[in-house]
């Protein structure tokens, strides 16, 4: 049971990745501190923790609202005592996300709201939990395109995730000595809803999978368990690292420095 008498919060977990985690973390003995901005679909996860017998609670948040976020962690201590983990998954993805050239002002500001924005909220209002826990573990969802520029023009998202990767690192550095851990996961396209909905273009599709070198894409539950890796005692000395589960993308088309 590696997360045994621990609490995690993990945004987004009304489904794909964060629900997947929420199930996973619960199995490992977390409580569940489940949030989302879809109401139905975060009730749904806390039912499914409990049908597994585990213990969760739910807070509608939008994780761009900085009252929202803090109330998070307000009730969440509230109700479980304190928080241990945070897995810091909630994004979006637009649609009319794409070159610098045409997208809009109004999209780019919308999905840096959510992916960086809200990153840093989780982070300004979930470190002071964990300090007063005495220390914990931070998961930042980044994205291999932190690493590299997308394939389809995507700027608004891959800029936000750029961010989310060198802030997990600055967070790392400031919070070491304080039992505080900091890692960003990097996952490559993921079959979650949102991806599914996004490539329903046949041709959009194939265009994102002959770029990974496994063929295929991710899976929710195995990105579930890279998160979980980065919040159990298993990277006890592992913080500011960014841990790439894509699929082969960036070993085909980085070099190494």
């Amino acid at each position: 049971m590696r997360l045994e008498g621990r609490v995690a919060s993990i945004t987004g977990s009304g489904s794909g990745i964060g629900r997947a985690a929420a199930l996973l973390f619960s199995s490992e003995g977390a409580r569940i501190l489940v949030s989302d901005v879809d109401v139905e679909a975060g009730k749904e996860t806390v039912d499914m923790v409990r049908d597994a017998r585990g213990d969760a609670h739910f807070v509608e948040v939008d994780v761009s609202s900085a009252t929202d976020v803090e109330r998070l962690y307000a009730e969440g201590e509230e109700v479980f005592g304190k928080v241990d983990v945070l897995f810091n998954n909630a994004g979006i993805f637009h649609s009319d996300d794409g070159s610098v050239t045409d997208t809009a002002e109004q999209i780019w500001d919308r999905v840096v709201d959510v992916d960086l924005k809200g990153v840093f909220l989780c982070c300004k209002y979930g470190v002071p939990a964990l300090q007063r826990a005495g220390g914990g573990a931070i998961v930042n969802v980044a994205s291999f395109v932190s690493w590299m520029g997308a394939a389809t023009p995507q700027i608004a998202y891959t800029a936000a995730k750029g961010g989310v990767l060198s802030m997990t690192r600055e967070i790392a550095t400031e919070f070491a000595r304080q039992n505080i851990r900091a890692n960003a996961l990097c996952p490559g396209p993921v079959d979650t809803p949102l991806l599914a909905e996004l490539l329903s273009d046949p041709q959009r599709r194939q265009r994102r999978l002959v770029h990974i070198p496994m063929g295929r894409f991710g899976r929710a539950d195995e990105m579930a368990r890279a998160a979980l890796f980065l919040a159990s005692d298993d990277s006890s000395f592992m913080t500011g690292a960014s841990l790439l589960i894509d699929g082969g993308i960036t070993a085909a088309y980085v070099t190494p420095e």
